[in-house]
């Protein structure tokens, strides 16, 4: 992380004690940070943090009337995510532990060693960072499902919608030949025992089919061979021929692995009465 970014962090100083403020202040601008507040009173500290929104506290744990462990306990309530940008200041070693269990992230020990509490700071303030801008990335890549979502079901809508207005029908099959998809009367065309138990396709055999063609056509799906606009017959129990076209396709996998069938058809009965009146 570049050290400009870090200087411009916004850290909040608490202390009771004027001099030692004026003590962490004067050494914060000379290392160069150029957002800096601070406060003597402990009850400012949660109202301040809500509206700015600090990225580093420093905070004396020995206050009179409210110690730092009740500053935490306040800020925890805003903190929901759990990560307190608390690094705390004590002279009481015994202190240490229990602050780190109360959720701050680091300690620094008075009397102050200048250099370990910049060093403690540069180092707190990075992670922060950091842990904000994958906090950031996170929120933009759930927007970015989120909208890629929504335009896969846009665009699968717009699909279901041109196929409904293209064709009478439309069918998936997984590689064993089971329908996983259908939309209108698909087993009735398709001459499929719709009663299958295992979804298998089961051709019914009945003379109404013209045969030659039947068997075609289940050759090219046996055999994972694209079709368009394949028309066939059948003769209906008026002794009229109903013609059906079809147009179908194997899908495969990113590994290039057979996983089924899709198509649509629609009955183009008219259409061949017409032509063949011509």
């Amino acid at each position: 992380m570049l050290t400009s970014e870090i200087l411009k962090a916004s850290i909040l100083v608490v202390d009771d004690q004027e001099a030692n403020v004026m003590l962490l202040e004067q050494m914060l601008r000379k290392a160069g940070y150029e957002h800096i507040t601070s406060t003597m009173d402990p009850h400012t500290v949660v109202p301040l943090h809500l509206a700015h929104r600090y990225d580093l506290i420093l905070l004396d744990l020995q206050m009179p009337e409210m110690d730092g462990f009740q500053v935490m306990e306040g800020l925890k309530e805003i903190e929901t995510t759990g990560y307190l940008p608390v690094l705390v200041i004590t002279a009481q070693p015994a202190h240490k532990l229990r602050a780190l269990q109360a959720g701050a992230k680091d300690f620094v020990s008075k009397p102050f060693d200048l250099v370990e509490v910049q060093t403690r700071i540069h180092n707190m303030l990075e992670v922060r960072l950091l842990y904000q801008k994958l906090e950031n990335y996170n929120k933009v890549l759930e927007q970015t499902v989120l909208e890629r979502t929504a335009e896969l079901r846009e665009s699968e809508a717009r699909f279901k919608s041109l196929t409904e207005l293209s064709s009478d029908w439309y069918w998936e099959q997984d590689q064993q030949g089971k329908f996983t998809k259908v939309s209108g009367p698909v087993f009735e065309m398709l001459g499929i025992d719709a009663d299958s138990a295992d979804g298998a396709v089961n051709i019914v055999a009945t003379e109404r089919w013209n045969e030659a063609e039947r068997v075609q056509l289940e050759d090219n799906i046996a055999n994972r061979r694209p079709f368009l606009d394949f028309v066939y017959s059948r003769r209906n129990a008026d002794g009229t021929l109903q013609y059906l076209q079809v147009s179908g396709e194997p899908m495969f996998d990113s590994a290039s692995l057979f996983i089924g069938y899709r198509g649509i058809g629609m009955d183009v009965t008219d259409r061949m009465h017409r032509d063949q009146e011509k």
